[in-house]
């Protein structure tokens, strides 16, 4: 380990935040029509002049990259020129977004309707929008908002209509635009179509990036899409995809523009649309096929309460300024810019950096409400009494207590909490309660999670009616939608989390031994949790910042020491990664015990789930949240990345696991932590 300066690391109370507002306070007292048919005129990148759908396809049919990959494309395949250049405008056609003002308007109108009708309020920090229309009219823009709800892009150009800025083009996935009318209305409201894979597809994949460089390095509108590429069914934040980072950040590399403007923004959902719709993919319940009868029916929503949304407009991150001394741009000059090239290592490395460090500041803008906190208690405690076989749930008294002691955790660790200060913590907690009222039971001051009744019996119908394995599933749909609230904050409580763990988990209380403990829990959960690369000194500073800071450790000649108000703070720090630590641990051992010779990655997570229903059912598990796809999935990839599996490739045994059994075992046995050899596991790993 590198650094003893562990108190150098800056102080998470001192980041300043921007002041919100409501739009909706507006709305709810003056005309909705006249809102939508309002003088709308945004500024653009230079005072241009907006450009027409059809002359941004003609630019882009017409471009040097686009012909060179054409003449390539007929070169490998023997086709005419006329007939690719066919195809590419085909591809055009249906990818290209056909914005119209009045279509625009009429999503403004409608949807100032249903947010009024869904939502308490949807609060936006102006000072981040007064930086953006700054931004817009110096650089070219790319918007990257988090990703938890189909509402986000929606919620994205409604914001900056509301604001007179420039609408966004909207990078969405190809199932969109399968949905009958809506997805033509998308398209005409700045949605551009692309596929989910491109595989070796030449032609599509110049036809997509000329588009969109095009669209950027001429600033004729705000670019936007997801960097976690998906919506996270977990709440937490997903590892970024590269692809379209890699596209944006093209023009500024080959000096056709001065710089980017990157702009992270946060947007956290009180009550997330989709709860328990996640909860059943990750259970393995197939996703619904996006079809407008699809979004008809789900009009029941509409007569339920989902609280306030919260959106974070975050610094603007020039380019420019992320590529000083990390990258040298006179290697782009040694080949004319339309010939496509693939990026380098040191391209490559410098994107990825600049990925995790975008989804970190989207982390550290997301707002917290109480509810993330109180069901974090809750699920513990859930975890608590089912291990001691104790009554489930605990006193509304003793849960506010706990709740304020967390809230004040938190403020330390940095949290941006939104926490009503003018109102009493007991009524903070009960109006938390009650709007998720459909995951919590209160009696007489009791609460427990709705799970814990079980699941879906009618009044009077005796538990052994419902077959055990579908009680479990009702319990885990609870379990998995108020798992996802709770990851909301992992964010904040991540590393002084693994510190914890790695202190109870590590051999002495010497510091380097926490430290190699930390390091290996630490590139275990990789693909877990975001923890930029090549950081693990930093973060363990950090962790050790805080927790010596908050008077929960004390750090005397290279050894720790646990105060006694320190308990405390690391028995919910170790709980918190209980769930994937156990997760992991199982994964391990279905590969060791129960995998076999000609398990395939399509096969895993069906296997992997009917190993853990079998477990939890004879009491050998307790975490029902092991039964995530997310969790296993995530376990796979990190399995692979150690080396401890290996996925063959070509032949018959095409995409067959092979597991290195030894170095598995090993593995679970460290993440176990009850080993006397824990020092020689984590070195020989």
């Amino acid at each position: 380990m590198a650094s003893e300066a562990v108190y150098t690391h800056r102080d998470p109370m001192l980041k300043k935040r921007d002041d919100f507002e409501d739009i909706l306070e507006e709305r709810r007292n003056s005309s909705d029509l006249r809102y939508a048919l309002r003088c709308y005129t945004p500024v653009l990148y230079k005072e241009l002049t907006p450009c027409k759908a059809s002359e941004l396809k003609s630019m882009v049919l017409q471009s040097d990259q686009l012909h060179y990959v054409i003449s390539q494309v007929c070169k490998e395949t023997g086709m005419a020129a006329d007939e690719v250049q066919v195809e590419a405008a085909a591809i055009l056609e249906e990818m290209a977004h056909r914005l119209q003002l009045s279509t625009v308007r009429f999503f403004a109108f409608t949807l100032s309707k249903v947010f009024k009708t869904l939502f308490r309020s949807i609060c936006v920090n102006e000072e981040g929008i007064q930086r953006l229309q700054q931004a817009i009219h110096e650089h070219p823009v790319v918007l990257l908002p988090s990703h938890r709800s189909y509402m986000d892009f929606l919620l994205m150009s409604y914001i900056l209509y509301t604001y007179d800025l420039a609408l966004p083009v909207i990078a969405a996935g190809m199932d969109f635009m399968s949905m009958k009318f809506v997805g033509e209305m998308l398209r005409m409201s700045g949605a551009f179509f692309i596929r989910r894979s491109f595989g070796g597809d030449k032609l599509y994949w110049a036809v997509f990036s000329e588009y969109v460089k095009t669209i950027l390095k001429n600033g004729f509108a705000p670019v936007e899409f997801f960097l976690e590429g998906t919506r996270s069914r977990t709440c937490k934040s997903l590892t970024p995809k590269l692809g379209l980072l890699n596209i944006v950040m093209d023009p500024f590399l080959k000096g056709e523009v001065f710089d980017i403007s990157l702009v992270p923004v946060s947007i956290t959902y009180e009550r997330v649309l989709e709860e328990a719709l996640y909860a059943r993919e990750l259970l393995g319940v197939p996703k619904p096929k996006e079809s407008t009868s699809g979004l008809f029916k789900a009009r029941k929503v509409l007569s339920e309460d989902y609280g306030s949304i919260h959106v974070y407009f975050g610094q603007p991150v020039s380019v420019r300024s992320l590529a000083q001394k990390r990258v040298d741009r006179c290697q782009f000059n040694l080949i004319p810019r339309h010939i496509p090239r693939k990026p380098g290592a040191d391209i490559h490395s410098f994107v990825n950096d600049s990925a995790y460090r975008l989804v970190r500041a989207q982390e550290e803008n997301m707002v917290l409400k109480p509810w993330v906190l109180v069901v974090s208690l809750l699920l513990q405690n859930h975890h608590q009494n089912q291990v001691a076989g104790q009554k489930q749930g605990m006193a509304l008294d003793e849960l506010t207590e706990q709740a304020v002691w967390l809230r004040d955790l938190s403020r330390q660790y940095g949290a941006f909490l939104h926490w009503p200060d003018h109102v009493s913590p007991s009524e903070v907690v009960s109006s938390s309660l009650s709007l998720h009222r459909g995951l919590v039971r209160i009696s007489e001051g009791w609460v427990q999670l709705a799970s814990e009744q079980g699941g879906q019996t009618g009044p009077g119908e005796p538990r052994s009616a419902v077959p055990p394995e579908e009680e479990l599933l009702n319990q885990a749909v609870i379990t998995l939608s108020c798992a996802s609230y709770r990851n909301q904050a992992l964010h904040i409580f991540l590393r002084p989390a693994l510190l914890a763990s790695a202190i109870h988990t590590a051999s002495s209380s010497n510091k380097q031994e926490v430290y190699n403990s930390f390091s290996f829990l630490r590139n275990m959960f990789s693909n877990e949790f975001i923890l930029c690369p090549g950081a693990t000194v930093q973060d363990f500073e950090e962790a050790c910042f805080l927790l010596v800071k908050t008077g929960a450790l004390q750090i005397n000649q290279q050894e720790f020491v646990v105060t006694e108000r320190g308990h405390r703070t690391l028995a919910f720090l170790t709980s918190i990664l209980d769930p994937f630590l156990q997760g992991y641990q199982v994964v391990c051992r279905f590969l060791c015990e129960d995998a076999t010779e000609a398990l395939t990655e399509k096969q895993f997570v069906p296997a992997v789930r009917k190993f853990i229903i079998k477990h939890i059912l004879t009491g050998r598990l307790r975490y029902i949240e092991v039964l995530s796809s997310d969790l296993q999935k995530n376990s796979l990839a990190a399995l692979l990345r150690l080396g401890a599996v290996r996925k063959l490739k070509g032949g018959e045994e095409q995409g067959t696991l092979k597991v290195n059994k030894v170095m598995v075992n090993s593995l679970e046995d460290t993440l176990g932590g009850k080993l006397p050899t824990q020092k020689a596991v984590v070195a020989r790993l």
